[in-house]
């Protein structure tokens, strides 16, 4: 899978990832998948980077997404929080991307 997310000023110098799914549990809304390939894991720091996803239903009618990430590093302790910082910000921006996709298409998930 080719990945290059672009969404306002953010953008990707990444140009390859490849995900695995690790567990979809449709009746709690959860979802897991790992980044176990690409040019993310290159730097040689980390072997793979983990999600763990949920939806959950919101007081207004609509929903919230909660996300946990976890970096399974290679022999190091600590990833630098500029890292993780950046990290964040590029999965949020993918996140706003599908969001306004499916806010666009509403009709493509029904």
């Amino acid at each position: 899978m080719t990945a290059c997310v672009q969404s306002g000023q953010h953008s990707s110098q990444y140009k390859s990832v490849k995900h695995r799914v690790d567990a979809i549990d449709e009746a709690n809304c959860k979802y897991g998948y790992s980044i176990i390939e690409g040019d993310v894991l290159e730097a040689g720091d980390l072997e793979k980077i983990s999600y763990d996803i949920t939806i959950e239903a919101s007081a207004d009618g609509g929903s919230v997404c909660k996300t946990k990430s976890t970096y399974h590093t290679k022999g190091i302790k600590e990833i630098a929080h500029e890292k993780i910082k950046e990290g964040k910000e590029r999965a949020h921006a993918m996140f706003k991307a599908i969001e306004s996709y499916l806010h666009a298409n509403p009709d493509a998930y029904k």
